[in-house]
């Protein structure tokens, strides 16, 4: 479909008062692609470290089937205190694309390290 966005902005919900809140829908049908979610998790930052979850190397694997979305990755640990935060956000961003389940494998094995970051973070934290 060149020459055409798959998403238009529409009003979205509407809090106590003022307007509605702008959100992305979909403007015609089309299958949320594994390309569409990784370049939508990039979204989600890591606020102490200031990077994408993806540059970062938590997320493992992206699955899509039809309009449902599996997104396996890790954190730096279990004990994370930002688990929450990016459990959410993470479903937020697939979810605006117009998937409708999205499924978070938090998994810790194999562990993560340095060495997952992209090139470009390794280099920037003095691991190459």
């Amino acid at each position: 479909m060149v020459g055409r966005h798959p998403y238009e902005v529409e009003a979205g919900v509407r809090f106590s008062s003022g307007p509605p809140a702008p959100r992305l829908v979909r403007r015609y049908e089309t299958m949320v692609t594994r390309e569409e979610v990784l370049e939508a998790l990039k979204r989600v930052i890591d606020p102490e470290i200031g990077a994408n979850i993806v540059d970062l190397g938590f997320v493992y694997g992206v699955e899509v089937s039809d309009d449902d979305v599996t997104v396996r990755m890790t954190l730096t640990a279990p004990g994370c205190p930002l688990r929450m935060l990016f459990l959410k956000q993470v479903e937020a961003v697939v979810k605006e694309l117009g998937a409708r389940n999205v499924n978070i494998e938090l998994v810790f094995d194999p562990p993560w390290s340095p060495e997952m970051m992209s090139e470009e973070l390794r280099k920037r934290f003095g691991f190459e």
